[in-house]
């Protein structure tokens, strides 16, 4: 199982010398991987009454791709991942661009995960359509794989055409692995149908180790190995006491998480350093307790 980070999207503050600070101590303390949430827009909720969302317009958000062009030339080995980048309210065409130009200038270190979202005020913003996210985003995956693997294509969807064009350069990854999260019947069969992997929103308990079985089953009759789809956990360090991080982790192995994204966020830190010090301290209790 590989071990990675979340990036403290809301609590990083905007400093380039904090990202870089936070990107080397990373790959210092040999985790495998950065995860990155993906928000463009957050509402006023004094806008927006009765507003439910987890996070508003209070809520920074680095934005990804370019994000990834930064650590791309700070970083040597860490793997870059979207966790997840909201596909639908995005141009297609574009993030293929952009992508591969960061899976070039990482040499072959992008993981792209993508999901239909939540927020219709940032689909709104956007000028893209909310209510019919989920069936725009199985035909933008295939044209992304499309692009990603051939210099020109003829390309005719609902949604998109692309007629006798290309990106260039290619990406280095071809195709570029496309992951998705998200937990309704309906995105387990899209994950099973044209996914790599699957970022699931549960805890490794019993209700856990039921969703993903049935990842399984709807995988086996779809006529696909379980084993193909990777999974990644998420371990959120506040949501446990310390001595209880290594054997949580050990859980998630137990289910089958390919990956383990640690959070350190929630905690009420209020700066980089509390961050770094503290998946220094996950590493040390990993390696102590677990580290066979």
């Amino acid at each position: 199982m590989k071990i990675g980070v979340v990036f403290p999207q809301t609590e990083i503050g905007s400093s380039p010398l904090g990202i870089r600070e936070y990107a080397v101590a990373v790959e210092r303390l040999h985790f495998s991987h950065i995860l990155v949430y993906d928000h463009v827009v957050g509402a006023d909720p004094k806008g927006h009454p009765g507003w439910k969302g987890p996070y508003t317009s209070d809520s920074q958000f680095h934005e990804p791709m370019v994000l990834f062009g930064f650590l791309a030339s700070i970083t040597e080995f860490v793997e870059l991942v979207t966790g997840i980048v909201i596909l639908p309210q995005r141009q297609t065409v574009l993030l293929a661009k952009q992508a591969a130009e960061i899976d070039v200038l990482s040499n072959g270190r992008l993981r792209l995960g993508v999901g239909i979202g939540w927020n219709k005020v940032e689909y709104q913003s956007l000028g893209e359509e909310f209510s019919n996210r989920g069936m725009r985003s199985e035909e933008q995956v295939r044209l992304l794989r499309e692009l990603w693997t051939n210099e020109v294509i003829d390309f005719q969807g609902t949604w998109h055409s692309v007629k006798a064009a290309g990106i260039n350069p290619l990406p280095v990854q071809r195709p570029i692995p496309i992951w998705m999260g998200g937990g309704a019947d309906a995105v387990l069969r899209r994950i099973v149908k044209i996914a790599d992997g699957w970022f699931p929103q549960i805890k490794p308990d019993k209700e856990g180790k039921e969703k993903i079985a049935k990842l399984g089953e709807y995988s086996k009759a779809a006529g696909r190995d379980p084993s193909t789809i990777g999974i990644e956990g998420r371990l959120n360090l506040k949501d446990y006491p310390e001595d209880e991080w290594a054997r949580v982790a050990e859980d998630w192995q137990s289910l089958g998480a390919s990956h383990l994204s640690i959070n350190t966020m929630g905690s009420g830190f209020n700066s980089v350093e509390q961050h770094i010090e503290t998946l220094s301290r996950f590493a040390d209790n990993y390696k102590k307790n677990l580290g066979r």
